[in-house]
């Protein structure tokens, strides 16, 4: 039941101990949190492509069983939403896209309860194991939630308060006149 979060805390807490040791990736705990969160998504996206006979983690037939039956295209969803959590994966890791990338997953995770509830409520089994219990699972996504949108808010605060500051008395141009530099004319 906690095997989830902790794929989320252990390498969170690995990745701000290389801040500490001056690693500068990682050198905010919400930096080192949406390097963590991808490590997670790594791992629980393997579960939406891992075939049938794979049994030390939950497989994709597992995955198409927690889909509720009005959903059509079982397949087509646990494979798409596998791919989600990849592409949101690579885009916490690269800090001009984590922005995006965050927001994107926080919709994501909210998207994706209905299945886990329902996955609860039906009795749904991964791996030979139960479904996650609502009392546990509604408070992880939120989890996921919340560190997603704290992930996506770490680029823009940092590059929001940066202002080159004049050197030596030397006066900042103006932005008619950078871009007037920028165009070639003299």
């Amino acid at each position: 039941m906690f095997e989830t979060v902790m794929l989320l805390a252990a390498p969170t807490a690995g990745f701000r101990l290389l801040g500490a040791l001056g690693v500068r990736r990682f050198a905010t705990w919400r930096d080192s949190a949406a390097h963590g969160l991808a490590v997670m998504l790594v791992f629980t996206a393997s579960a939406h492509f891992a075939p049938a006979g794979v049994t030390a983690i939950p497989n994709r037939e597992d995955m198409e069983a927690m889909i509720p039956p009005f959903v059509p295209f079982h397949a087509a969803v646990v494979y798409g939403s596998g791919a989600l959590e990849l592409l949101g994966a690579a885009g916490l890791v690269k800090t001009s896209t984590r922005r995006a990338a965050g927001l994107g997953l926080a919709a994501f995770f909210v998207g994706i309860l209905p299945a886990n509830i329902y996955a609860a409520v039906e009795h749904v089994t991964f791996d030979g194991e139960p479904a996650t219990p609502l009392w546990f699972r509604i408070p992880e996504q939120a989890l996921y939630v919340a560190t997603a949108l704290w992930a996506a808010q770490s680029v823009s605060r940092r590059h929001r308060n940066f202002s080159p500051s004049p050197v030596h008395g030397a006066s900042l141009p103006s932005p008619s006149a950078s871009r007037v530099a920028d165009s070639g004319a003299h």
